[in-house]
């Protein structure tokens, strides 16, 4: 087992105070922490390796490209896809659902074609979906959650149908934790012939992920969620299903030829990447992988599993809070409410002991309605945080309790 506590040091911001007090940072479900590692390899690139990839003929292009293609095999490497040529740079997990719905989905399906969502999305994986919807006629359907926060693949057996075309759900609730068992359910969406698609976002930083043994045809993941720079995301598909779709943007770099006739498109994954691309953040994701690859992600997912059983165990002794998402299968996150608390008022109390929580819908207003709630206090983990954070959020906790009541 990697020493977790040592990792602590790796990471530059946590050495610094918030309000005076030793910062606890606990919103990795809004972003991680950079670790030296992926400071050092962007900052590296600006200063020594900077130029524009796959046009220059010239050394320093030739050197800037095979960085940044080293990058998209590590990813590959990371999610064990078949090629390099199914791993398509993004945005992030938004800009990959939008990719799908406005290439594949709105060239394959048809008015009346249904798309099966679970309760628990984030609204990136609700609002793409909806504006094809208007643009096409399709069904969006939901598969309904239970209170512990947990889908139900019987359900989910008796939802698919003909109609069915494609399956997207989150890996990982980020307002829940809730892990899905994703394997399970593409195979329930194969078998009614249904593509299936799992938003990746929070379950990269913290599970090991095999794209080829869930079998999905479309993954994404963001990399600043997994200890990489903002900006750059991924999208995995299967190679067919690139080779189908139509380009999703135009532009530079995504063309063979050109003329005023007619454009002949790019190999993948070039298809899908028009304009000079996020080359930092391809080649930071790149360090950010390779930091992951070194501390072995079935190690992650243990010690943050140590973290959350602690921490669920702590709070559960708190009178009046009451926790949000107790699913059997649960990530490093841990929403709450306590009675007669606005959580906005909680989460600015506990920054002045130098706590950094989320209080908010975390972009899953769905999920507070069927909790009947407006928002919770998220605490959400990451490798470099310990049990004296933990601590420190429950004591935090109970001094903003007292003064707000």
């Amino acid at each position: 087992m990697p020493d977790f506590d040592q990792i602590r040091q790796q990471f530059p911001i946590l050495q610094q105070t918030e309000n005076g007090q030793p910062l606890v940072y606990l919103d990795n479900g809004a972003t991680s922490q950079k670790p030296l590692k992926v400071i050092e390899t962007i900052e590296r690139y600006y200063r020594e390796q900077n130029a524009n990839v796959h046009r220059g003929v010239y050394g320093l292009s030739e050197r800037a490209t095979e960085l940044y293609e080293e990058a998209r095999e590590k990813v590959r490497g990371f999610l064990n896809a078949k090629s390099t040529k199914e791993i398509v740079f993004v945005r992030g997990v938004t800009e990959a659902v939008n990719l799908v719905a406005q290439s594949w989905a709105r060239t394959f399906l048809k008015a009346g074609d249904e798309v099966l969502i679970t309760e628990m999305e984030h609204h990136s994986n609700i609002v793409p979906w909806q504006l094809l919807r208007e643009q096409i006629g399709i069904r969006l359907r939901v598969l309904p959650m239970n209170d512990k926060g947990e889908v139900c693949l019987g359900a989910m057996a008796d939802m698919v149908n003909e109609h069915t075309k494609l399956v997207s759900v989150t890996h990982m609730s980020n307002a829940l934790g809730t892990i899905n068992d994703v394997k399970r359910m593409c195979e329930i969406a194969h078998s009614v012939g249904a593509k299936f698609m799992a938003d990746g976002a929070q379950a990269t930083a913290h599970l090991k992920v095999d794209v080829q043994d869930i079998d999905c045809d479309f993954y994404a993941l963001s990399g600043h969620k997994m200890y990489g720079p903002t900006g750059i995301g991924v999208l995995y598909a299967k190679e067919e299903l690139l080779e189908a779709m139509p380009p999703y943007q135009g532009g530079g770099d995504m063309i063979y030829s050109v003329t005023f006739d007619s454009t002949e498109f790019n190999v993948l994954p070039y298809k899908f990447e028009a304009g000079t691309p996020n080359i930092a953040g391809g080649i930071g994701l790149g360090a950010a992988v390779d930091f992951l690859q070194e501390l072995g992600m079935d190690k992650v997912a243990a010690y943050e599993d140590e973290l959350l059983h602690y921490a669920t165990n702590q709070l559960k002794q708190i009178e009046g809070l009451r926790i949000i998402g107790e699913a059997e299968r649960k990530g490093g996150v841990i929403s709450f409410i306590i009675d007669d608390i606005h959580p906005h008022d909680m989460a600015t109390l506990m920054d002045q002991d130098g706590i950094c929580v989320r209080a908010s819908h975390h972009c899953a207003m769905p999920v507070m309605q069927h909790f009947k709630v407006p928002s919770t206090v998220r605490a959400s983990f990451g490798v470099y945080n310990n049990f004296d954070d933990i601590d420190r959020l429950i004591a935090s906790i109970e001094e903003s309790k007292e003064m707000l009541l």
